[in-house]
């Protein structure tokens, strides 16, 4: 995770989108702005089909706005090159799915390694950091499994991890918890909520459920593409 001192590590600022099909406008986002401080986590809960999705993508440099600004960690990344953009979606944010996307060949550990072995982190330094935030997770004793023999929950985990394993400033996170049972999602989603208040994490996630919801910093949600405070 970076030095820098507490504050914005991410800024959306009069942001908008707009899908188009032939002749066809959907504007989507109309003007978002949305700042999350390091250490914060803030829910995003709206019904399905207003942008949550969209947003995210946005927020984590996935695609570009069509108008408006994404600063993350201080830097407007409409002013950044793809190669400066790619650099920051692997350094500074993390991402973590409904679905757990995990690389079934590769072990638990391993799948929390590689992303750091891409940035370029030394392999046992890397060994190192992936074995503790597995053991974060109450998962030193799996580190050796592959996916297939996880439990959703586990599996789950490892994703988390994995979207930790840079120390990033952001984590923007799509229903988390959403592919798992009601006992297993409120286990899993404590263990993230601890994890990322530890690590100091600005965290963006979007859920349905209103209890998760609640045990977060604060609430918003999108109203006619602009994001309002619940």
């Amino acid at each position: 995770m970076n030095d820098a001192p507490m504050g914005d590590a991410l800024q959306m600022r009069g942001v908008r989108r707009t899908y188009r099909s032939g002749e066809t406008e959907l504007p989507v986002l109309r003007g978002v702005d949305l700042s999350l401080r390091r250490g914060e986590i803030v829910a995003l809960v709206a019904p399905s089909g207003v942008g949550k999705s969209t947003l995210l993508h946005l927020a984590g440099l996935l695609e570009p706005p069509d108008g408006g600004s994404v600063i993350v960690q201080g830097r407007d990344a409409g002013a950044l090159s793809d190669a400066e953009r790619t650099l920051i979606r692997r350094d500074e944010i993390g991402f973590v799915y409904q679905f757990h996307h995990l690389l079934g060949e590769f072990s638990a550990l391993e799948n929390v390694i590689l992303p750091q072995l891409i940035a370029g982190k030394p392999r046992a330094a890397a060994r190192e950091r992936a074995a503790a935030l597995l053991a974060m997770f109450g998962l030193a004793e799996r580190a050796g499994h592959l996916p297939g023999k996880l439990s959703g929950g586990e599996q789950q985990r490892v994703a988390i991890a994995r979207a930790l394993a840079n120390q990033p400033a952001v984590l923007l996170a799509d229903e988390p918890t959403g592919n798992l049972d009601v006992t297993t999602s409120a286990t899993v989603f404590a263990e993230l909520l601890s994890v990322v208040r530890g690590q100091g994490v600005a965290a963006l996630i979007a859920t349905h459920n209103p209890d998760l919801a609640a045990r977060m910093d604060r609430i918003v949600t999108l109203r006619e593409g602009r994001v309002v405070a619940l």
